[in-house]
C-alpha cells in the first residue's frame, strides 16, 4: 500500500471506511479509520524525522531510502543540496583565485569597510603600508597609518563616493620612499586602495636631473674656453705674439680633448648600461696587465715609480674590452691623485678561491665620509683638483658597472694623507 501524499492517504481512507461502515458498522468503520490515520501520521512522522537527521549530516552523506511522496522530496531536497555544494566549491574556488591574483599583484591592496577598517589587505600592501594582515585585520587603518595627507585623502574619497585623483606620499615612518595612493568605490559601500611604490622611479628622476645637470656643467667651461678662442682668432689675430696664440690654441686643445673623453666616457657607460651580457673571453691576465702597466707609465710621465706584483690565475673570463677599461681606469685614477715622486703598485692575486686585481698608491689619500659615493657618476672629493688631472667624474662609475657585469666586488681602503687601495674582486668561476 502507498501512502505517499495527502490525496492519496485520503482516497485509501475513504476507500476502507466507507465499505467498513455498512459491513461493521459506523463506530467500527472509525475506530479502523482513525487507527489507519494514526498509522499515515506515525509514518510522516517517521519519514520527518529522517529528513532532519539526513540535513544535519554532513554533505554527501547517502541519501534516505524511501518511496512515493517522500523518496521524490528526498530526491528534489538531494538535488538542491548537491547543486549548493557546488555552487559554495565554486564560489570557494573563484575567491582563493582571486586572492591568489591579489597577492601575487606588484601593487599593494587594501579592502575597507563603509567605516576605514581593513577587511582584507595583500603581502605586497603589507610591506609598503608597515602592516600585519594577521594583526590589523578589523582596525581602521587612519590608527595605523598616521600620514596627515593620507587620513585627508580617506576623509576626501569617503566623501566623494567616487574616485578621486591619487595621492603621492613620502612616509615618515618609510624614509626616501615614494608611494603613489590610488582609491577606488568598491561594493557596499567599501574602497579599494591600490598602494604602488615609485621609490625606483623617484631616483631615476633624481639621477636623470642631476645627469643633466652635471653633464651641462662639465662642458660649458671648455666650450667656453674653445668658443672664446675661436671668437678671438674670427677678430683676427695678426696682431697678437705668436706665443700667445700658441697658448690659446694649447689651451682650446686641452678642453677639446677633455670633452672628448667626456662623450667617450659617457657613451662607454651607456654601453654598459644597456648592452647584452660580456662574452665569456678567456682574457690572458698577463698581456692585460702588461698593457695596463704600459698606459700607466705612459700617463705618469716618469713623475712616478709604477710595479706590478702578479701571482694569480693566468685567465679571466669576460670581456676583454671591458675589463681593459676597468683596470685602467683604476690606474689612472691612481696617476692623478699621487703626488710626483710617488709610487703606484698593480697587484694581480688569488684570493678566496677567485681572484683580485688591485691598484695602491702613495697619494693624498681619501676622507672616510666620500668613500660610499666616490662610484657615482661626477662625484668628486676635490672638483677643482680633479679637473685639472684631466678627470671626467665617470672613471669608477665605468669601473663598478663593468665589475658588476662580471660579477665582482669593488673594495675602496684610504686614509687621507696617506694613499689608497681599489681592489677588484672576481669570483671562482670568472677566474681559471
Amino acid at each position: 500500500m502507498n501512502h505517499g501524499g495527502p490525496l492519496k492517504a485520503g482516497a485509501w481512507l475513504a476507500a476502507i471506511g466507507l465499505p467498513a461502515w455498512f459491513l461493521v458498522g459506523p463506530l467500527a468503520a472509525l475506530l479502523a479509520v482513525g487507527a489507519l490515520a494514526l498509522l499515515l501520521l506515525a509514518r510522516h512522522e517517521r519519514q520527518i524525522a529522517r529528513l532532519t537527521e539526513w540535513a544535519e549530516q554532513p554533505l554527501g552523506a547517502p541519501l534516505p531510502e524511501a518511496g512515493g511522496a517522500w523518496g521524490r522530496a528526498f530526491m528534489a531536497l538531494h538535488r538542491r543540496a548537491r547543486q549548493a555544494a557546488q555552487q559554495r566549491a565554486e564560489l570557494q574556488e573563484m575567491m582563493e583565485r582571486f586572492r591568489l591574483a591579489a597577492e601575487a599583484l606588484p601593487e599593494g591592496v587594501v579592502i575597507l569597510d563603509p567605516g576605514g577598517t581593513i577587511e582584507w589587505i595583500n603581502p605586497r600592501a603589507e610591506l609598503l603600508l608597515g602592516l600585519d594582515g594577521k594583526r590589523d585585520i578589523g582596525m581602521p587603518v587612519a590608527h595605523l597609518v598616521r600620514e596627515p595627507e593620507f587620513i585627508e585623502f580617506l576623509r576626501r574619497q569617503k566623501q566623494a563616493g567616487e574616485a578621486r585623483a591619487p595621492l603621492t606620499v613620502r612616509p615618515l615612518r618609510s624614509p626616501g620612499r615614494v608611494l603613489h595612493i590610488r582609491g577606488a568605490p568598491f561594493s557596499a559601500g567599501r574602497t579599494l586602495l591600490l598602494v604602488e611604490d615609485l621609490t625606483q622611479l623617484d631616483r631615476l628622476e633624481t639621477v636623470r636631473r642631476d645627469f643633466v645637470a652635471n653633464v651641462s656643467h662639465e662642458m660649458r667651461t671648455p666650450l667656453t674656453v674653445v668658443l672664446g678662442f675661436l671668437e678671438t682668432a674670427r677678430d683676427g689675430v695678426a696682431d697678437t705674439p705668436p706665443e700667445e696664440v700658441a697658448h690659446y690654441l694649447d689651451l682650446a686643445l686641452d678642453h677639446a680633448r677633455r670633452m672628448q673623453r667626456l662623450i667617450e666616457d659617457l657613451l662607454t657607460l651607456s654601453t654598459l648600461e644597456t648592452d647584452a651580457p660580456p662574452q665569456e673571453e678567456a682574457v690572458d691576465v698577463e698581456a692585460l696587465l702588461a698593457a695596463v702597466r704600459e698606459e700607466t707609465v705612459a700617463l705618469s710621465g716618469g713623475r712616478h715609480e709604477v710595479l706590478l706584483e702578479s701571482s694569480g690565475p693566468a685567465v679571466l673570463f669576460g670581456s676583454s674590452r671591458e675589463l681593459h677599461s676597468a683596470f685602467s681606469n683604476l690606474a689612472s685614477n691612481a696617476v692623478r691623485y699621487t703626488p710626483s715622486g710617488g709610487r703606484i703598485t698593480l697587484r694581480w692575486h688569488a684570493q678566496d678561491g677567485g681572484a683580485a686585481f688591485e691598484v695602491a698608491d702613495t697619494g693624498i689619500g681619501i676622507d672616510s665620509r666620500h668613500i660610499p659615493r666616490l662610484t657615482e657618476r661626477f662625484y668628486r672629493v676635490d672638483r677643482g683638483r680633479s679637473r685639472d688631472c684631466g678627470g671626467t667624474g665617470l672613471g669608477l662609475a665605468i669601473v663598478k658597472h663593468v665589475l658588476e657585469r662580471h660579477q665582482a666586488t669593488l673594495a675602496i681602503r684610504s686614509k687621507l694623507g696617506s694613499g689608497s687601495t681599489f681592489a677588484a674582486s672576481f669570483p671562482a668561476k670568472r677566474v681559471g
